[in-house]
């Protein structure tokens, strides 16, 4: 359960959210990233999409193998894949609508799955929390992500937070918007009784703060830096708060 419950969430799910992007980004993709697998012609003719519906069918199979909230947790998340890629709805259009959705997708929804999966229920409302102020951070690191396409995005018209705000105010929303979660997650720790792993989020926190003070300084050429230091940093940070959020996982009272 526990092996197909992290299939489910990585490599279906989210791997479908991903082939779906490069099939209705293709044009945007010629431009900022020629050498992808569909703009290069590797993936030839139509078969970028094609993939992209056999990869939903089969999560969708597999989520139905391990119980309803397993098959509504992906099914939200297979909704939220492709409205945020493929027109008319196209919620990647404006950065504040498509980066919500891949937070959603990416941090709070493989949270869900997982906990729903170990307790064969609605997970505990304590997790349901930690996993949505992760999300909502999730929101600033896809931010940070569309910096590296701000030429490409304005030419087609794609309104991401970068092209609406500036590289400078979007760097610094990015940041705020990852670290006001983390820091109520370290409160909400602490209130739960988990000192020791409140710490520990904090002083990942810290050291977020001192690498995003290194990344404003130039956010256009040190974002990418920024998604292998300090998004690396933000995801420990998840990791020991699931280990803290583990007993209200397997239905262990604190």
């Amino acid at each position: 359960m526990i092996a197909a419950g992290v299939v489910l969430a990585g490599p279906l799910v989210c791997a479908t959210s991903q082939a779906a992007n490069d099939w209705f980004d293709r044009d945007v993709d010629a431009i900022n990233e020629p050498n992808r697998p569909i703009p290069s012609g590797r993936i030839p003719g139509r078969w970028g999409l094609y993939l992209a519906g056999g990869w939903t069918f089969l999560s969708l199979v597999v989520a139905a193998m391990l119980g309803p909230w397993i098959l509504g947790a992906a099914l939200f998340g297979l909704v939220l894949a492709w409205i945020y890629s493929a027109p008319p709805i196209r919620l990647k259009r404006n950065g504040w609508w498509g980066n919500a959705a891949c937070g959603l997708c990416y941090e709070g929804l493989p949270w869900f799955t997982g906990a729903a999966v170990m307790a064969a229920a609605m997970p505990d409302g304590r997790v349901v929390t930690v996993a949505l102020l992760y999300a909502i951070g999730a929101h600033g690191i896809m931010t940070l992500n569309d910096f590296k396409s701000v030429e490409g995005d304005r030419a087609l018209g794609l309104r991401s937070i970068p092209v609406q705000m500036g590289p400078r105010y979007a760097a610094l929303f990015a940041c705020l918007v990852m670290a006001l979660p983390q820091t109520l997650v370290v409160s909400l720790l602490l209130s739960w009784d988990r000192p020791w792993h409140a710490g520990a989020v904090g002083l990942l926190l810290a050291g977020q703060l001192g690498l995003m003070a290194h990344f404003l300084k130039d956010p256009r050429a040190r974002a990418a830096w920024y998604n292998g230091t300090g998004t690396t940093l933000y995801v420990l940070g998840m990791l020991v708060a699931a280990f803290a959020l583990r007993p209200l996982v397997q239905g262990v009272v604190p």
